[in-house]
């Protein structure tokens, strides 16, 4: 490199504590000999009102021109034009404006280069931010979402990536590369092929049942038709609900974590109902969250998806175990986290939680003191000491602890999963083992009941010392009704997570949003 004009050193006040220190500010062009670029210095009193990173950045590049290539300037508006391909919006990023100057760059003068330069470096920052742990805060949004605050250092990645001209691996790199998330990419490019047409309501006051001749069931297969579920267009116009029609509409109810029954009631209905552009706001949403979630989910870890209702076992990328979970209601969700297994609680006793004391057991016992036995619930006062149900007094009904023996139908039934979290939640077997059959299953007061909890417990253990923990150990166990806790030596991370829509086998999927969060979160994307 060659220097053209001499060097100015100057003191300018810059620094990530807010404090003044001496800067040493190098006022020369340069000129890449190599490149062919001149590289313009940037004063830094234009960054006087900026953030302490971007001062960081231009002190990185000695205070001079950071996109003067034409490539890496390439790169970044090209990340900027296609971040609708993760759920982002180009507008947000001052797309215009840049297009416009990196349009008429040529005949910009030095002063209009410096801050367009200064724009870049904010949107990269901002941008990068954004694709790599979000738009929104999570914790801004929701009191129940416990996710550690995703941190990067963007310094030294923008250095590396404009010296190395590698800006667009650079943002393949900050964005999530879990699998969902790359399949709600693919989802998203999948369903942007469909035609946009304006869906006309379908209504009608009675479940719809195969063999049922109607009008509507003409809307009803252009609806399937449409997304790709319905393929016999000779019937299309006919009224008659038939067998072909029947394959369609359980085809459409999979796909949307409804029960393929083929009968077509207020859950089909809506799903039907639900336009494309729902649909991608929807993808948008979901895109937003796998955000918020860890870069890296750990070698081992159970991964609950609330509305799918299901709990997979995750070994090295690899499924090895699913099991339906039955989740908290709308009004007493489970909430989202993510922790470490610590043990397994065979033959755990219940403590009731406020919540249940409170909107549960004392209006119950109160009508009933049958309520305790019927239970197997023993009471115990401030002092510890247990307390007959017939002493038992409602008025001061928080004021006492109430404990479940360990059995077969105690709530918690044989196994609890415990984990690390502020909201006092696990997962669990249940004496309502018949709730694994419903479709809708966000039934419980926030924990997490997993069928079959024991085989999965065998699973886990197994893998620490296989030796050891076969059936007829944890059989020994169970019969003799005694609580016992066996603690988990190998790291199995635990993730309560959220996702609403994904693809598989070439197949969109869409689940119920049960705790409404979708439309909300994507109105909040758009502000």
């Amino acid at each position: 490199m060659k220097k053209i004009t001499f060097l100015l050193l100057i003191l300018s006040i810059i620094s990530c504590k807010k404090e003044a220190l001496p800067v040493a500010f190098d006022n020369s062009i340069i000129k890449d000999t190599v490149l062919n670029v001149i590289i313009r210095p940037v004063h830094p009193d234009l960054l006087s009102e900026k953030s302490d990173s971007l001062k960081l950045y231009y002190q990185k590049f000695n205070f001079h021109e950071i996109w003067y290539l034409d490539e890496n300037r390439k790169d970044l508006i090209n990340e900027i034009k296609f971040c609708y391909e993760d759920g982002l919006n180009p507008n947000d990023y001052e797309i215009k404006i840049i297009e416009d100057l990196e349009s008429k760059r040529a005949k910009l003068n030095d002063e209009d280069i410096v801050k367009y330069d200064i724009l870049l470096t904010e949107t990269f920052e901002k941008l990068a931010n954004h694709l790599h742990k979000g738009k929104l805060n999570p914790k801004e949004l929701y009191t129940d979402w416990d996710l550690k605050p995703k941190e990067i250092a963007l310094s030294p990645l923008l250095e590396k990536g404009v010296k190395e001209k590698t800006i667009a691996s650079t943002f393949k790199d900050l964005k999530p590369n879990h699998i969902v998330y790359q399949l709600l990419k693919k989802s998203l490019f999948e369903i942007d092929k469909f035609p946009n047409v304006t869906f006309e309501k379908i209504a009608v006051k009675n479940k719809i049942v195969v063999n049922d001749t109607l009008p509507e069931m003409v809307k009803i297969k252009k609806r399937l038709a449409y997304w790709k579920d319905y393929k016999n267009k000779d019937s299309i116009i006919t009224w008659a609900y038939d067998t072909l029609t029947l394959k369609a509409v359980k085809r459409f109810q999979a796909r949307h974590g409804l029960a393929p029954d083929g009968v077509i009631g207020i859950g089909t209905l809506r799903a039907l109902n639900t336009t494309k552009n729902e649909r991608i706001e929807q993808i948008f949403a979901n895109l937003e969250r796998w955000k918020w979630y860890p870069s890296d989910l750990g070698k081992q870890y159970l991964i609950a998806n609330i509305p799918d209702y299901m709990l997979h076992y995750v070994i090295d990328n690899d499924t090895v175990a699913s099991h339906k979970i039955v989740v908290g209601t709308p009004k007493r969700k489970t909430p989202i986290l993510s922790s470490k297994l610590s043990n397994f609680v065979f033959n755990p006793t219940w403590t009731i939680p406020p919540t249940i004391i409170k909107e549960d057991l004392t209006p119950d016992a109160s009508k009933n003191r049958n309520y305790f036995p019927s239970r197997k619930l023993t009471i115990y006062n401030s002092q510890g000491k247990e307390v007959s149900p017939y002493e038992w007094n409602p008025a001061r009904a928080n004021n006492y602890k109430y404990v479940q023996k360990p059995g077969y139908n105690n709530s918690l039934g044989l196994v609890k999963f415990n984990f690390a979290n502020r909201h006092s939640v696990y997962l669990h077997d249940t004496n309502h083992r018949e709730y694994f059959v419903k479709t809708y299953r966000s039934l419980s007061s926030g924990c997490v009941r997993v069928e079959n909890p024991l085989v999965l417990t065998k699973q886990i253990l197994t893998k620490t010392n296989p030796n050891k923990w076969d059936n007829n150990e944890i059989d020994s166990i169970i019969k003799l009704e005694k609580t016992k806790t066996v603690s988990v030596k190998d790291t199995v991370n635990v993730y309560l997570f959220y996702w609403t829509s994904w693809i598989e086998n070439d197949k969109l999927q869409f689940r119920d949003d049960i705790y409404e969060l979708d439309k909300a979160l994507f109105l909040k994307l758009r502000d």
